[in-house]
Protein backbone atom coordinates (compact mmCIF):
# COMPACT_ATOMS: atom_id res chain seq x y z
CA UNK A 1 0.00 0.00 0.00
CA UNK A 2 0.98 3.70 0.07
CA UNK A 3 1.05 5.32 2.52
CA UNK A 4 0.11 8.91 3.44
CA UNK A 5 0.85 12.11 5.24
CA UNK A 6 -2.25 11.67 7.23
CA UNK A 7 -1.35 8.44 8.85
CA UNK A 8 -1.28 7.50 12.93
CA UNK A 9 1.95 7.56 14.91
CA UNK A 10 0.71 4.59 15.53
CA UNK A 11 1.25 2.68 12.56
CA UNK A 12 4.95 2.72 12.33
CA UNK A 13 5.03 1.54 15.69
CA UNK A 14 7.99 -1.38 15.42
CA UNK A 15 7.39 -3.60 18.60
CA UNK A 16 7.12 -7.00 17.66
CA UNK A 17 5.99 -8.61 21.18
CA UNK A 18 5.58 -12.22 19.11
CA UNK A 19 9.35 -11.88 17.83
CA UNK A 20 10.28 -15.43 19.62
CA UNK A 21 7.13 -17.21 17.72
CA UNK A 22 8.52 -15.56 14.54
CA UNK A 23 11.84 -16.53 14.43
CA UNK A 24 11.33 -20.18 15.54
CA UNK A 25 8.60 -20.47 12.77
CA UNK A 26 11.07 -18.57 10.49
CA UNK A 27 8.46 -15.70 9.50
CA UNK A 28 9.71 -12.09 8.89
CA UNK A 29 10.72 -9.67 11.82
CA UNK A 30 9.73 -6.92 10.26
CA UNK A 31 6.13 -5.90 11.31
CA UNK A 32 3.47 -4.35 8.74
CA UNK A 33 4.07 -0.64 8.28
CA UNK A 34 2.36 1.81 6.15
CA UNK A 35 5.69 2.05 3.58
CA UNK A 36 5.50 5.14 0.96
CA UNK A 37 5.73 2.31 -1.77
CA UNK A 38 7.10 4.11 -4.79
CA UNK A 39 10.04 5.48 -2.91
CA UNK A 40 10.61 1.65 -1.81
CA UNK A 41 10.51 0.32 -4.94
CA UNK A 42 12.60 2.53 -6.24
CA UNK A 43 15.46 1.79 -3.89
CA UNK A 44 14.70 -2.06 -4.08
CA UNK A 45 15.37 -1.50 -8.28
CA UNK A 46 18.19 0.28 -7.68
CA UNK A 47 19.79 -2.02 -5.00
CA UNK A 48 18.67 -5.15 -7.14
CA UNK A 49 20.53 -4.13 -10.15
CA UNK A 50 24.25 -3.17 -8.18
CA UNK A 51 26.45 -6.45 -8.58
CA UNK A 52 28.44 -8.33 -6.02
CA UNK A 53 32.26 -7.54 -7.46
CA UNK A 54 33.45 -10.23 -5.58
CA UNK A 55 31.93 -13.25 -6.29
CA UNK A 56 32.31 -15.31 -9.37
CA UNK A 57 30.14 -13.77 -12.36
CA UNK A 58 29.51 -10.87 -10.34
CA UNK A 59 25.69 -11.18 -9.75
CA UNK A 60 23.45 -8.77 -8.97
CA UNK A 61 22.03 -8.50 -5.98
CA UNK A 62 18.81 -8.97 -6.69
CA UNK A 63 20.26 -12.88 -7.95
CA UNK A 64 22.15 -13.59 -4.61
CA UNK A 65 19.93 -11.88 -2.08
CA UNK A 66 17.35 -13.71 0.20
CA UNK A 67 14.03 -11.95 1.16
CA UNK A 68 14.96 -10.64 4.19
CA UNK A 69 17.87 -8.59 2.54
CA UNK A 70 14.90 -6.81 0.11
CA UNK A 71 12.63 -6.52 2.90
CA UNK A 72 15.14 -4.71 4.91
CA UNK A 73 16.02 -2.46 2.11
CA UNK A 74 12.35 -1.92 1.21
CA UNK A 75 11.66 -0.48 4.79
CA UNK A 76 14.54 1.43 5.16
CA UNK A 77 13.92 3.44 2.25
CA UNK A 78 10.34 3.07 2.35
CA UNK A 79 9.99 4.76 5.40
CA UNK A 80 10.69 8.01 3.31
CA UNK A 81 7.69 10.37 2.95
CA UNK A 82 8.82 12.61 -0.64
CA UNK A 83 6.11 15.17 0.69
CA UNK A 84 7.44 15.72 3.49
CA UNK A 85 11.07 14.96 3.22
CA UNK A 86 10.91 13.63 6.47
CA UNK A 87 11.64 9.96 7.36
CA UNK A 88 9.42 8.26 9.74
CA UNK A 89 11.92 5.82 11.00
CA UNK A 90 15.15 7.28 11.10
CA UNK A 91 17.43 4.30 13.08
CA UNK A 92 17.75 0.78 11.90
CA UNK A 93 19.37 -2.04 13.84
CA UNK A 94 19.94 -5.18 12.49
CA UNK A 95 21.87 -8.13 14.71
CA UNK A 96 22.78 -11.11 12.13
CA UNK A 97 25.69 -13.27 12.82
CA UNK A 98 28.89 -13.51 10.84
CA UNK A 99 28.83 -15.21 6.85
CA UNK A 100 25.86 -13.71 6.24
CA UNK A 101 26.96 -10.74 4.28
CA UNK A 102 26.28 -8.08 6.15
CA UNK A 103 29.70 -5.99 5.18
CA UNK A 104 28.31 -6.64 1.48
CA UNK A 105 24.95 -5.61 2.46
CA UNK A 106 26.35 -2.12 4.02
CA UNK A 107 28.06 -1.46 0.68
CA UNK A 108 25.36 -1.54 -1.02
CA UNK A 109 22.85 0.09 0.98
CA UNK A 110 25.28 3.04 1.20
CA UNK A 111 25.82 3.76 -2.43
CA UNK A 112 21.64 2.96 -3.25
CA UNK A 113 21.08 5.25 -0.06
CA UNK A 114 23.95 7.99 -2.31
CA UNK A 115 21.40 7.17 -5.67
CA UNK A 116 18.43 7.76 -3.95
CA UNK A 117 19.43 11.40 -2.12
CA UNK A 118 18.29 14.27 -2.98
CA UNK A 119 19.78 16.56 -0.42
CA UNK A 120 23.29 18.95 -1.90
CA UNK A 121 26.36 18.02 -0.55
CA UNK A 122 25.32 15.16 2.08
CA UNK A 123 27.65 13.34 3.46
CA UNK A 124 27.03 9.15 3.79
CA UNK A 125 29.44 7.45 6.10
CA UNK A 126 30.38 3.89 6.15
CA UNK A 127 31.91 3.26 9.54
CA UNK A 128 33.94 0.19 9.45
CA UNK A 129 35.45 -1.95 12.93
CA UNK A 130 39.07 -1.37 11.33
CA UNK A 131 41.28 0.15 8.99
CA UNK A 132 41.35 -3.16 7.08
CA UNK A 133 37.87 -3.68 6.81
CA UNK A 134 37.29 -0.22 5.74
CA UNK A 135 39.57 -0.67 3.06
CA UNK A 136 37.86 -3.53 2.19
CA UNK A 137 33.99 -2.17 2.23
CA UNK A 138 35.51 0.88 0.44
CA UNK A 139 36.79 -1.62 -2.28
CA UNK A 140 33.17 -2.95 -2.66
CA UNK A 141 31.95 0.01 -3.35
CA UNK A 142 34.27 1.34 -5.71
CA UNK A 143 34.20 -2.02 -7.90
CA UNK A 144 30.22 -1.97 -7.68
CA UNK A 145 29.93 1.09 -9.65
CA UNK A 146 33.03 0.01 -12.19
CA UNK A 147 30.70 -2.81 -13.00
CA UNK A 148 27.84 -0.54 -14.09
CA UNK A 149 28.48 2.47 -16.83
CA UNK A 150 25.54 4.78 -15.69
CA UNK A 151 27.11 4.19 -12.15
CA UNK A 152 30.65 5.30 -13.56
CA UNK A 153 29.39 8.19 -15.23
CA UNK A 154 27.42 9.15 -11.56
CA UNK A 155 30.38 8.78 -9.60
CA UNK A 156 33.76 9.97 -9.31
CA UNK A 157 36.16 8.16 -6.80
CA UNK A 158 38.79 9.06 -4.98
CA UNK A 159 40.85 6.36 -4.08
CA UNK A 160 43.32 8.35 -1.88
CA UNK A 161 40.49 9.54 0.42
CA UNK A 162 38.31 6.62 0.50
CA UNK A 163 35.46 8.85 -0.87
CA UNK A 164 33.01 8.94 -4.00
CA UNK A 165 31.12 11.79 -4.65
CA UNK A 166 28.10 12.25 -6.72
CA UNK A 167 28.56 14.31 -9.47
CA UNK A 168 24.89 15.91 -9.37
CA UNK A 169 24.28 16.03 -5.90
CA UNK A 170 27.49 16.66 -4.58
CA UNK A 171 26.89 14.20 -1.83
CA UNK A 172 29.95 12.25 -0.73
CA UNK A 173 30.25 8.28 0.58
CA UNK A 174 33.11 8.71 3.25
CA UNK A 175 34.09 5.18 4.06
CA UNK A 176 35.51 5.97 8.11
CA UNK A 177 37.45 3.38 10.36
CA UNK A 178 36.58 2.96 13.82
CA UNK A 179 40.04 3.18 14.50
CA UNK A 180 40.61 6.42 13.79
CA UNK A 181 38.45 9.57 15.18
CA UNK A 182 35.72 8.76 13.12
CA UNK A 183 33.15 11.45 12.97
CA UNK A 184 34.44 14.21 14.93
CA UNK A 185 32.59 17.42 13.02
CA UNK A 186 30.97 15.31 10.91
CA UNK A 187 27.58 16.01 9.53
CA UNK A 188 26.33 12.78 8.42
CA UNK A 189 22.98 12.17 6.35
CA UNK A 190 23.02 8.93 6.07
CA UNK A 191 25.32 6.90 8.67
CA UNK A 192 26.06 3.10 8.08
CA UNK A 193 27.93 1.89 11.32
CA UNK A 194 29.61 -2.06 10.22
CA UNK A 195 29.93 -3.59 13.51
CA UNK A 196 28.89 -1.62 16.32
CA UNK A 197 29.88 -3.94 19.19
CA UNK A 198 33.54 -3.02 17.47
CA UNK A 199 32.40 1.03 18.08
CA UNK A 200 30.29 1.05 20.96
CA UNK A 201 33.54 -0.22 23.81
CA UNK A 202 35.90 2.32 22.73
CA UNK A 203 35.80 5.11 25.51
CA UNK A 204 34.75 7.70 23.00
CA UNK A 205 31.86 5.75 21.76
CA UNK A 206 29.01 7.90 24.01
CA UNK A 207 30.51 11.20 21.96
CA UNK A 208 30.43 9.69 18.94
CA UNK A 209 26.95 8.30 19.08
CA UNK A 210 25.71 12.00 20.36
CA UNK A 211 27.02 13.52 17.54
CA UNK A 212 25.63 11.27 14.58
CA UNK A 213 22.65 11.41 16.07
CA UNK A 214 22.99 15.19 16.48
CA UNK A 215 23.48 15.60 12.92
CA UNK A 216 20.33 13.80 11.63
CA UNK A 217 18.38 16.23 14.12
CA UNK A 218 18.82 18.88 11.41
CA UNK A 219 18.64 16.01 8.50
CA UNK A 220 15.00 14.90 8.94
CA UNK A 221 15.15 12.42 5.95
CA UNK A 222 18.46 10.85 6.92
CA UNK A 223 19.19 7.57 8.69
CA UNK A 224 21.50 5.74 11.57
CA UNK A 225 21.82 1.78 10.45
CA UNK A 226 23.47 -0.22 12.53
CA UNK A 227 24.74 -3.80 10.93
CA UNK A 228 26.22 -6.04 13.45
CA UNK A 229 27.35 -8.99 15.10
CA UNK A 230 27.09 -9.98 18.83
CA UNK A 231 30.61 -9.32 20.59
CA UNK A 232 33.09 -11.61 21.66
CA UNK A 233 32.82 -10.71 25.50
CA UNK A 234 29.72 -10.06 27.40
CA UNK A 235 28.44 -6.47 26.05
CA UNK A 236 29.07 -3.14 27.69
CA UNK A 237 29.46 0.68 27.34
CA UNK A 238 27.76 1.94 24.26
CA UNK A 239 27.70 -1.70 22.80
CA UNK A 240 25.23 -2.85 25.42
CA UNK A 241 23.14 0.96 25.45
CA UNK A 242 22.64 0.20 21.63
CA UNK A 243 21.62 -3.40 22.08
CA UNK A 244 19.86 -2.71 24.95
CA UNK A 245 17.91 -0.02 23.67
CA UNK A 246 17.09 -2.17 20.26
CA UNK A 247 15.67 -4.72 22.29
CA UNK A 248 13.39 -2.57 24.12
CA UNK A 249 11.98 -1.20 20.79
CA UNK A 250 11.70 -4.68 19.91
CA UNK A 251 10.11 -5.75 23.06
CA UNK A 252 7.33 -2.60 23.12
CA UNK A 253 9.19 -1.57 26.24
CA UNK A 254 10.41 1.63 24.56
CA UNK A 255 8.62 3.88 21.94
CA UNK A 256 11.00 5.35 19.55
CA UNK A 257 11.29 5.30 15.54
CA UNK A 258 13.92 2.50 15.35
CA UNK A 259 13.36 -0.96 13.47
CA UNK A 260 14.96 -3.60 15.55
CA UNK A 261 15.94 -6.61 13.71
CA UNK A 262 17.56 -8.95 15.80
CA UNK A 263 18.24 -12.82 14.60
CA UNK A 264 19.04 -14.15 18.15
CA UNK A 265 17.37 -17.14 19.68
CA UNK A 266 14.56 -16.56 22.50
CA UNK A 267 16.50 -16.34 26.00
CA UNK A 268 14.98 -19.69 27.19
CA UNK A 269 16.32 -21.24 24.30
CA UNK A 270 19.48 -19.96 24.90
CA UNK A 271 20.03 -20.48 28.14
CA UNK A 272 19.29 -24.15 27.67
CA UNK A 273 21.21 -24.39 25.03
CA UNK A 274 19.75 -24.93 22.27
CA UNK A 275 22.28 -23.45 19.99
CA UNK A 276 23.67 -26.63 19.96
CA UNK A 277 21.04 -28.06 17.65
CA UNK A 278 22.13 -27.41 13.68
CA UNK A 279 18.00 -27.63 13.97
CA UNK A 280 17.75 -23.93 15.59
CA UNK A 281 20.63 -22.50 12.98
CA UNK A 282 18.67 -21.42 10.40
CA UNK A 283 16.43 -19.11 13.30
CA UNK A 284 19.57 -16.89 13.30
CA UNK A 285 21.42 -17.26 10.13
CA UNK A 286 18.93 -16.05 7.23
CA UNK A 287 21.49 -16.39 4.56
CA UNK A 288 21.52 -19.93 5.89
CA UNK A 289 22.83 -22.32 2.15
CA UNK A 290 23.08 -19.16 0.79
CA UNK A 291 26.49 -17.42 1.93
CA UNK A 292 26.87 -19.49 4.65
CA UNK A 293 26.24 -23.36 5.05
CA UNK A 294 24.90 -25.70 7.65
CA UNK A 295 27.83 -28.35 6.95
CA UNK A 296 30.47 -25.12 7.58
CA UNK A 297 29.04 -24.00 10.56
CA UNK A 298 28.85 -27.98 12.13
CA UNK A 299 32.80 -27.66 11.21
CA UNK A 300 33.66 -24.77 12.63
CA UNK A 301 31.39 -25.88 15.96
CA UNK A 302 33.23 -29.05 16.37
CA UNK A 303 36.45 -27.42 16.07
CA UNK A 304 35.39 -24.94 19.02
CA UNK A 305 34.40 -28.41 21.05
CA UNK A 306 37.80 -29.08 20.64
CA UNK A 307 39.38 -26.01 21.85
CA UNK A 308 37.07 -26.05 24.79
CA UNK A 309 34.65 -23.52 26.67
CA UNK A 310 36.52 -20.51 25.65
CA UNK A 311 36.13 -21.71 21.90
CA UNK A 312 32.69 -22.65 22.12
CA UNK A 313 31.60 -19.25 23.26
CA UNK A 314 33.29 -17.76 20.84
CA UNK A 315 31.65 -19.76 18.05
CA UNK A 316 28.45 -19.28 19.50
CA UNK A 317 28.60 -15.83 19.50
CA UNK A 318 29.72 -14.93 16.46
CA UNK A 319 28.28 -17.73 14.31
CA UNK A 320 24.85 -18.09 16.17
CA UNK A 321 24.45 -14.50 18.02
CA UNK A 322 24.66 -15.90 21.46
CA UNK A 323 25.35 -13.27 24.34
CA UNK A 324 28.11 -14.36 26.30
CA UNK A 325 27.25 -13.90 30.08
CA UNK A 326 31.24 -13.82 31.20
CA UNK A 327 33.85 -12.65 28.53
CA UNK A 328 35.04 -16.20 28.86
CA UNK A 329 38.83 -15.62 28.28
CA UNK A 330 42.21 -18.48 27.80
CA UNK A 331 43.29 -19.56 30.82
CA UNK A 332 39.78 -18.25 32.35
CA UNK A 333 39.21 -19.36 36.24
CA UNK A 334 37.41 -22.46 35.98
CA UNK A 335 34.90 -21.06 38.54
CA UNK A 336 33.38 -18.80 35.80
CA UNK A 337 31.57 -21.89 34.18
CA UNK A 338 29.46 -21.84 37.10
CA UNK A 339 29.26 -18.25 38.31
CA UNK A 340 26.26 -17.89 36.42
CA UNK A 341 23.92 -20.82 37.72
CA UNK A 342 25.14 -19.48 41.00
CA UNK A 343 23.38 -16.27 40.93
CA UNK A 344 20.85 -15.53 43.47
CA UNK A 345 18.95 -12.06 42.81
CA UNK A 346 17.39 -12.24 46.09
CA UNK A 347 21.02 -11.85 48.21
CA UNK A 348 21.86 -8.39 48.88
CA UNK A 349 24.17 -7.48 52.12
CA UNK A 350 20.74 -6.75 54.44
CA UNK A 351 19.44 -10.21 53.66
CA UNK A 352 23.13 -11.69 54.10
CA UNK A 353 22.74 -9.66 57.68
CA UNK A 354 19.71 -11.06 58.22
CA UNK A 355 19.81 -15.04 57.22
CA UNK A 356 23.62 -15.41 58.32
CA UNK A 357 25.21 -17.32 61.75
CA UNK A 358 28.31 -16.35 60.67
CA UNK A 359 30.33 -13.63 58.11
CA UNK A 360 33.58 -13.00 57.32
CA UNK A 361 35.30 -10.56 55.22
CA UNK A 362 37.28 -10.12 52.60
CA UNK A 363 39.04 -6.85 51.60
CA UNK A 364 41.86 -6.44 48.28
CA UNK A 365 43.53 -2.94 47.85
CA UNK A 366 45.69 -1.70 44.88
CA UNK A 367 46.85 1.68 42.98
CA UNK A 368 45.11 4.37 41.67
CA UNK A 369 44.47 2.47 38.44
CA UNK A 370 43.06 -0.22 40.52
CA UNK A 371 40.45 -1.17 42.39
CA UNK A 372 39.58 -1.80 46.13
CA UNK A 373 37.37 -4.55 46.65
CA UNK A 374 35.57 -5.83 49.38
CA UNK A 375 33.30 -9.10 49.92
CA UNK A 376 31.54 -9.79 52.98
CA UNK A 377 30.65 -14.05 52.85
CA UNK A 378 28.31 -15.07 54.95
CA UNK A 379 26.53 -18.73 56.12
CA UNK A 380 23.08 -19.06 56.21
CA UNK A 381 22.11 -20.13 59.52
CA UNK A 382 19.70 -22.85 58.38
CA UNK A 383 20.90 -24.44 55.20
CA UNK A 384 24.76 -23.89 56.06
CA UNK A 385 24.72 -22.72 52.25
CA UNK A 386 27.64 -19.65 51.83
CA UNK A 387 26.19 -16.89 50.40
CA UNK A 388 28.06 -13.66 49.29
CA UNK A 389 28.11 -10.02 48.05
CA UNK A 390 31.18 -7.59 47.19
CA UNK A 391 31.51 -3.95 46.69
CA UNK A 392 34.56 -2.01 45.12
CA UNK A 393 36.03 1.55 45.27
CA UNK A 394 38.36 3.51 42.99
CA UNK A 395 40.00 6.48 42.55
CA UNK A 396 38.30 8.29 39.93
CA UNK A 397 41.76 8.79 38.04
CA UNK A 398 41.17 5.64 36.91
CA UNK A 399 39.07 6.54 34.04
CA UNK A 400 41.86 8.54 32.49
CA UNK A 401 44.31 5.65 33.46
CA UNK A 402 42.97 2.97 32.48
CA UNK A 403 40.71 4.01 29.38
CA UNK A 404 40.13 1.03 27.63
CA UNK A 405 37.64 -0.13 30.69
CA UNK A 406 36.67 3.38 31.11
CA UNK A 407 33.10 2.18 29.66
CA UNK A 408 32.09 -0.87 32.11
CA UNK A 409 33.67 1.20 35.38
CA UNK A 410 31.20 4.20 34.50
CA UNK A 411 28.70 1.69 34.12
CA UNK A 412 29.37 0.09 37.25
CA UNK A 413 29.28 3.05 38.80
CA UNK A 414 25.59 3.91 37.23
CA UNK A 415 24.27 0.30 38.78
CA UNK A 416 25.67 1.46 42.49
CA UNK A 417 28.43 -1.45 42.53
CA UNK A 418 31.58 0.69 42.26
CA UNK A 419 32.01 3.88 44.07
CA UNK A 420 34.53 7.02 42.42
CA UNK A 421 35.95 8.67 44.30
CA UNK A 422 38.95 11.59 45.05
CA UNK A 423 40.24 10.26 47.94
CA UNK A 424 40.32 6.67 48.41
CA UNK A 425 41.83 6.58 52.26
CA UNK A 426 39.14 9.36 52.79
CA UNK A 427 35.89 8.15 51.44
CA UNK A 428 36.70 4.68 50.77
CA UNK A 429 38.01 3.40 54.27
CA UNK A 430 34.78 4.87 56.51
CA UNK A 431 32.66 2.78 54.06
CA UNK A 432 34.56 -0.34 54.88
CA UNK A 433 34.80 0.24 58.48
CA UNK A 434 31.29 0.61 58.17
CA UNK A 435 30.09 -2.39 56.64
CA UNK A 436 32.28 -4.53 59.37
CA UNK A 437 30.95 -2.62 61.94
CA UNK A 438 27.22 -3.38 61.21
CA UNK A 439 28.67 -7.40 60.64
CA UNK A 440 30.21 -7.01 64.29
CA UNK A 441 27.04 -4.96 66.01
CA UNK A 442 24.97 -7.88 64.68
CA UNK A 443 27.23 -10.38 66.35
CA UNK A 444 28.32 -12.30 63.27
CA UNK A 445 31.69 -11.84 63.54
CA UNK A 446 33.69 -15.41 64.49
CA UNK A 447 35.77 -14.28 67.85
CA UNK A 448 39.00 -13.71 65.53
CA UNK A 449 40.08 -13.60 62.23
CA UNK A 450 36.84 -11.99 60.66
CA UNK A 451 37.98 -9.67 58.50
CA UNK A 452 41.15 -11.25 55.94
CA UNK A 453 43.26 -9.05 53.39
CA UNK A 454 45.65 -8.65 50.98
CA UNK A 455 48.80 -7.37 53.06
CA UNK A 456 49.65 -5.20 50.49
CA UNK A 457 48.42 -1.93 50.35
CA UNK A 458 45.72 -1.64 53.59
CA UNK A 459 47.65 0.43 55.99
CA UNK A 460 45.61 2.81 56.55
CA UNK A 461 42.42 0.36 56.04
CA UNK A 462 43.99 -1.23 59.24
CA UNK A 463 44.33 1.83 61.34
CA UNK A 464 41.36 2.90 60.52
CA UNK A 465 39.55 -0.28 61.87
CA UNK A 466 41.59 -0.64 65.25
CA UNK A 467 40.47 3.28 65.61
CA UNK A 468 36.78 1.94 65.03
CA UNK A 469 37.45 -1.10 67.93
CA UNK A 470 38.39 -4.03 66.29
CA UNK A 471 41.31 -5.92 67.76
CA UNK A 472 44.58 -6.98 65.75
CA UNK A 473 43.41 -10.05 65.91
CA UNK A 474 40.21 -9.56 63.79
CA UNK A 475 42.15 -9.25 61.20
CA UNK A 476 43.96 -11.78 59.30
CA UNK A 477 46.62 -11.17 56.64
CA UNK A 478 46.02 -13.84 53.69
CA UNK A 479 49.01 -14.80 51.63
CA UNK A 480 48.57 -14.41 48.06
CA UNK A 481 50.17 -16.27 45.17
CA UNK A 482 49.90 -20.06 45.51
CA UNK A 483 49.23 -19.93 48.96
CA UNK A 484 45.10 -18.46 48.07
CA UNK A 485 45.36 -22.11 45.93
CA UNK A 486 42.73 -23.96 48.03
CA UNK A 487 40.14 -20.81 47.61
CA UNK A 488 40.42 -20.61 44.03
CA UNK A 489 40.04 -24.66 43.57
CA UNK A 490 37.08 -24.73 46.64
CA UNK A 491 34.96 -21.68 44.98
CA UNK A 492 34.44 -23.51 42.44
CA UNK A 493 33.20 -26.97 43.70
CA UNK A 494 30.86 -25.25 46.46
CA UNK A 495 29.66 -22.81 43.11
CA UNK A 496 28.90 -25.95 40.89
CA UNK A 497 26.92 -28.04 43.94
CA UNK A 498 25.29 -25.05 44.90
CA UNK A 499 26.72 -24.51 48.50
CA UNK A 500 27.88 -21.42 47.25
CA UNK A 501 25.86 -18.30 46.02
CA UNK A 502 25.90 -15.10 45.16
CA UNK A 503 23.66 -11.87 44.21
CA UNK A 504 24.65 -11.66 40.84
CA UNK A 505 26.35 -8.16 40.70
CA UNK A 506 27.14 -6.71 36.95
CA UNK A 507 30.45 -5.99 39.09
CA UNK A 508 31.91 -9.45 39.95
CA UNK A 509 30.13 -11.19 36.90
CA UNK A 510 32.98 -8.53 34.90
CA UNK A 511 35.90 -9.23 37.61
CA UNK A 512 35.10 -13.31 37.09
CA UNK A 513 35.17 -12.75 33.68
CA UNK A 514 38.47 -11.33 33.81
CA UNK A 515 40.63 -13.81 35.83
CA UNK A 516 43.06 -15.83 34.34
CA UNK A 517 44.94 -18.37 35.37
CA UNK A 518 48.40 -19.72 36.07
CA UNK A 519 49.69 -23.04 36.70
CA UNK A 520 52.62 -22.68 39.67
CA UNK A 521 53.99 -25.99 40.72
CA UNK A 522 50.63 -28.35 41.66
CA UNK A 523 48.75 -24.94 42.36
CA UNK A 524 46.60 -22.94 40.12
CA UNK A 525 46.47 -19.03 41.02
CA UNK A 526 45.01 -15.96 39.79
CA UNK A 527 47.20 -12.78 39.45
CA UNK A 528 46.75 -9.48 38.53
CA UNK A 529 49.85 -9.88 35.80
CA UNK A 530 47.70 -12.35 34.33
CA UNK A 531 44.88 -10.55 33.65
CA UNK A 532 46.40 -7.59 32.42
CA UNK A 533 44.40 -4.21 32.38
CA UNK A 534 40.96 -5.28 32.85
CA UNK A 535 40.14 -5.80 37.07
CA UNK A 536 39.78 -8.79 39.15
CA UNK A 537 40.48 -7.05 43.04
CA UNK A 538 36.88 -7.43 44.19
CA UNK A 539 37.21 -11.70 43.12
CA UNK A 540 40.13 -11.59 44.83
CA UNK A 541 38.68 -9.98 47.70
CA UNK A 542 36.55 -13.14 47.53
CA UNK A 543 39.13 -15.60 47.91
CA UNK A 544 40.68 -13.91 50.61
CA UNK A 545 36.77 -14.19 52.39
CA UNK A 546 36.75 -18.15 51.22
CA UNK A 547 40.12 -18.74 53.08
CA UNK A 548 38.56 -17.63 56.04
CA UNK A 549 35.06 -19.17 55.60
CA UNK A 550 36.47 -22.64 54.67
CA UNK A 551 38.09 -22.25 58.18
CA UNK A 552 35.01 -23.49 59.56
CA UNK A 553 34.42 -19.86 61.79
CA UNK A 554 32.16 -20.08 65.03
CA UNK A 555 30.38 -16.56 65.67
CA UNK A 556 31.65 -14.92 68.34
CA UNK A 557 28.19 -14.88 70.34
CA UNK A 558 27.07 -18.34 69.26
CA UNK A 559 24.83 -16.93 66.29
CA UNK A 560 22.68 -14.83 67.79
CA UNK A 561 21.23 -12.33 65.79
CA UNK A 562 21.35 -8.94 67.92
CA UNK A 563 18.11 -7.60 69.24
CA UNK A 564 18.02 -4.58 65.87
CA UNK A 565 17.63 -7.83 63.45
CA UNK A 566 14.84 -9.03 65.51
CA UNK A 567 13.07 -5.57 65.81
CA UNK A 568 13.73 -5.11 61.81
CA UNK A 569 11.85 -8.97 61.48
CA UNK A 570 8.90 -8.26 63.51
CA UNK A 571 8.46 -4.87 61.81
CA UNK A 572 8.66 -5.63 58.37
Amino acid sequence: MDGGAGFLDDAWSTAIPDWEQRIVEGRSLIPDLPLFDAVADKALRIFKRLRVPDLIGTPTYGEVCEEWVFDLVRVIFGSYDPELKKRMLQEFFLLVPKKNGKSAIAAAIIVTAAIMNERPQAELLLIAPTQKIAGIAFKQAKNMIALDEDLVRLFRVQNHQKEITHHVTGAVIMILSADGDVVTGSKGTFILVDETHVLGTKQKAPDIFVELRGGLASRPEGFLLQITTQSKDRPTGQWEKELETARAVRDGKLDFPMLAILYELPTKMAEAEKWRDPKTWGMVNPNLERSVSREYLQREMRKAEEGGPEALALFASQHLNVQIGLGLKSGRWVGADYWAKAERKEIDFEQILATSEVCVVGVDGGGLDDLLGLYVLGRHAETSRWQGWGRAWADRDVLTLRKQIAPELEALEAAGELILVDNIEEEANPEIVEICARIRDAGLFPSQDGIGMDPEGVGSIIDDLVAEGFAIDDIRAISQGYKLNAAIKTAPVKLKNGSMVHSGQRLMTWCVGNAKTEARGNAVIVTKAQSGSAKIDPLMAMFNAVMLMSWNPVPSDDGRINDYFAALEAAT
